[in-house]
């Protein structure tokens, strides 16, 4: 019901709307509550201390499991979940309150939080709108190039939109559904004119610039983190975009047209896709100071994160230059920061996250799990060994309706194992960011967008998981390939 309703909202507005609030909050449900915490209880106190491990850090596992459990099952608000589970590990000792609460200090929690504020200005000022038409009438004169038209939007917005779900949903989607309803594609028996193959390239191309931009998804720098505390090597914003850039330029290209092949729209060209830009932007009328504000800001913003190494800048420090600028100069008020609830909502669970997270990394477990992971790979070369944790890594993600849950659950163990069979940390490292985007491929449940693009009725489930595996497949080859090749080049590995 809720994705019917977000979808219908987005057509029937598709004028610029405010970034998506966070759903009402429902009840939590004390009965799966209860089942997680009794299963944790019972395995502390039946199952002994595996070999390998102490006291505390078997306790800290089970209570990180527990809050995984939660992040999957979703009794409660992920808030909820992991401010709990914190709050019981220092009350049974296996925390310090210090240790407990460090999460809430890391700087990438911060840029995040600055990345939704700026999609909030995107969307409030009607800029990010601005943009998808002026690319539409520049280069809309075919279903193939507005695929590309929607694409570019995309990524002129991913690296100051940390939401990929706002970007999207609230910014690309809405243009998508409009441009489609000019050539009378509707979902039902007319989708196929033109509406489906414009959404479901919206959506995919969405994923190519998560992977992108550090910045481009807010699981982005929770793997990053991960990657500095696991494997001991520091992924800057620029240092994410010089390795993602070729391979990343290669999917951007190549993806709308095997949309295109695979899910071929009947309409070929599309003069109409200009004059329905042309009419918007005359309503929309001249950019407003406010848009003009932020377009600077941005533009200066996006260029001090990309010569970060060469400036000395701190990025989250640039980040909060840039809000404040906006907030200054009335781009944004300071109600919309505080209104900004996902923002706040994700700096409340992703805090409480890290600072498991980190608690778990500094124990036992960390080379326990390498040890039992390794001996199964045993004999396996470390090129080989990485190539088939990726794979493996991509195609879990069925089981997962979430980029984060997925990055929270398997990023850790992935990445240890891949460094403890002699992968090298930093091309380990990476490779695990960019599929924890791009695994979205494969179904319309995998993230947050997906069901608000499946929810619009132009894309049928059968044809979203034949074109999403085989998109999938065409990731795989392009990063483990042209990929490799680059990082090779760099010296990454």
């Amino acid at each position: 019901m809720s994705v019917s309703s977000t979808a219908v909202s987005a057509v029937s507005l598709p004028a610029a709307q405010p970034v998506e609030r966070a759903a009402p909050e429902r009840s939590i449900n004390l009965t799966h509550l209860g089942v997680i915490v009794a299963g944790a209880a019972a395995i502390r106190l039946l199952v002994p201390v595996p070999a390998g491990l102490d006291d505390k850090s078997w306790s800290l596992l089970i209570v990180f499991l527990g809050a995984l459990a939660g992040l999957v099952i979703q009794p409660a608000p992920m808030g909820v979940v992991f401010l709990s589970a914190i709050t019981v590990a220092v009350i049974t000792g296996t925390l310090t309150p210090a240790q407990a609460l460090a999460g809430y200090s890391n700087n990438i929690l911060w840029l995040i939080v600055i990345a939704f504020m700026f999609a909030r200005a995107f969307v409030k000022t009607g800029l990010g709108r601005r943009i998808a038409l002026l690319i539409i009438r520049r280069i809309g004169t075919s279903s193939l190039r507005l695929g590309y038209s929607l694409s570019l939007t995309d990524l002129v917005l991913a690296p100051v939109t940390a939401s990929n779900t706002a970007r999207a949903g609230a910014i690309v989607f809405p243009i998508a559904v409009s441009v489609s309803r000019e050539f009378d594609s509707t979902p039902g028996p007319s989708a196929s004119r033109i509406g489906a193959f414009l959404l479901f390239t919206a959506y995919q191309a969405n994923l190519v610039t998560s992977a992108l931009f550090l910045t481009a998804m807010a699981s982005n720098p929770l793997a990053a983190e991960f990657a500095r505390q696991i494997a001991n090597v520091d992924i800057s914003w620029s240092g994410w975009l010089a390795a993602s850039s070729v391979p990343g330029l290669v999917s951007f290209l190549v993806v709308p047209y095997a949309i295109y092949k695979l899910l071929p729209p009947e309409i070929q060209h599309t003069p109409q896709a200009k004059r329905y830009a042309d009419s918007e932007l005359e309503r929309l009328g001249p950019a407003s100071r406010q848009e003009q504000l932020l377009a600077v800001v941005f533009v200066t913003l996006a260029a001090v994160w990309g010569a970060q190494q060469l400036l000395g800048v701190d990025t989250t420090i640039a980040g909060l230059a840039g809000l404040c600028a906006l907030l200054l100069a009335g781009v944004l008020k300071w109600d919309d920061v505080v209104g900004e609830t996902r923002a706040w909502d994700t700096l409340v669970w992703w805090g409480a996250m890290m600072s498991l997270a980190a608690a778990l990394n500094q124990s036992l477990v960390t080379k326990w799990f390498a040890t039992l992971a390794g001996d199964s790979l045993a004999g396996w070369t470390a090129l080989p060994a990485l190539i088939a944790l990726v794979v493996a890594y991509t195609y879990i993600h069925y089981a997962f309706a979430g980029q984060t849950a997925h990055v929270v659950a398997l990023y850790p163990p992935f990445l240890t194992v891949a460094v403890a069979l002699g992968a090298p940390p930093l091309l380990a490292a990476l490779l695990l960011c960019f599929f924890s985007n791009l695994n979205s491929t494969l179904t319309h449940y995998s993230d947050g967008a997906a069901p608000i693009f499946y929810g619009s009725g132009y894309i049928e489930q059968r044809a979203w998981w034949r074109v999403g595996f085989y998109l999938s497949v065409l990731h795989l080859v392009i990063w483990l390939g042209v990929g490799l090749a680059w990082w090779k080049f760099l010296g990454i590995w």
